[in-house]
């Protein structure tokens, strides 16, 4: 097909795709203007609602209202819609308030009642809530219950929890939350215990544990997060591909449970593993083609980039 011009929404393009990829492409900006359009109308709905002046005007409108009972038939649909914007008001300044709540204590300690009967320490547990944002939303809270079961011993253990399998929750228990020593055993000596007290006899250390544990939720979800932006900026997430590239990108994802390795395959059969750190540093990345090791692919893909959201800045550039 010949490269011919189109006109779409005022825009004059010239490229070599076809009318119906074109006209694919334009019905999805569109779709992602309405979508941006209907959030920021939202966004500015509720600013309006939680705005103290106009709370203010719909408090005296009401109260106008209501001293007004000659036109009381006349106002009866005003103050109706009026008393229904203030419980909007009253409910988007409660959400605020909660939101505000959840991302300045993100980690919050409760007390939970455990109702086995032969629950250990008498059914007591201590619940702890940790509150993780994901693409400027908050996610659902991950729990940790802790009890005492060790008799005689007031340490913590990790009772249940709803964290994901792929954080390291074991090993934090471990290194922050260590188990009693064992009793003297009459066979040893003295000499024995006492350098099975310094092995064993570590402290446990709450805030430690929590916020370590509540660090690898965040790196997880961190690198999960960048993980989608390169599949958005490669033209992977409902978004218009661009055009003049050769070879296009046609999958990225994680190759492993944690996600500090990313697949990337390109439409000509190569394939790459770009290994990350925790705090998305890029560690490494092999690719591979017909021919073996193509070290140009990751040349293009990386550039010199040292950690990943230069590699999605780099996508989002070409």
């Amino acid at each position: 097909m010949a490269t011919e011009e189109i006109q779409f929404s005022g825009v004059s393009t010239t490229s070599g795709l076809s009318v119906a990829d074109r006209l694919d492409n334009e019905i999805a900006s569109l779709r992602d203007q309405v979508t941006s359009l209907k959030r920021d109308l939202a966004l500015q709905t509720a600013t309006l609602l939680t705005s103290p002046s106009t709370h203010h005007l719909l408090q005296q409108e009401t109260s106008a209202a209501k001293r007004s009972r000659s036109a009381q038939q006349k106002t009866t649909h005003s103050h109706s819609r009026t008393q229904d914007l203030l419980t909007k008001a009253d409910e988007q300044t409660a959400h605020q308030q909660r939101c505000l709540y959840r991302a300045c204590a993100s980690v919050t300690a409760f007390r939970v009642r455990d109702p086995d009967p032969r629950a250990a320490d008498g059914g007591a547990v201590l619940g702890l809530r940790f509150e993780v944002m994901y693409k400027a939303r908050f996610l659902r809270p991950y729990y940790v219950m802790l009890n005492r079961p060790y008799a005689g011993s007031r340490r913590l253990r990790v009772h249940r929890h709803t964290v994901p399998q792929c954080i390291p929750l074991p090993g934090l228990s471990a290194r922050h939350l260590p188990p009693p020593p064992p009793p003297p055993s009459p066979s040893r000596t003295a000499d024995d215990e006492g350098e099975e007290d310094e092995a064993t006899g570590k402290k446990q250390d709450l805030p430690m544990f929590v916020r370590a544990l509540r660090r690898e939720l965040v790196r997880y979800h961190n690198r999960t997060a960048v993980i989608g932006d390169l599949r958005s900026e490669a033209g992977l997430e409902k978004k218009p591909r661009k055009e003049g590239v050769e070879v296009p990108i046609v999958d990225i994802s994680a190759a492993d449970a944690q996600a500090k390795q990313i697949r990337v395959e390109w439409g000509d059969g190569r394939s790459g593993r770009l290994v990350i750190s925790d705090d998305g540093d890029i560690v490494k990345m092999v690719a591979q083609g017909e021919n073996g090791q193509d070290r140009e692919a990751v040349r293009q893909l990386l550039g010199g980039s040292v950690r990943v959201e230069e590699v999605v800045r780099r996508l989002g550039d070409v």
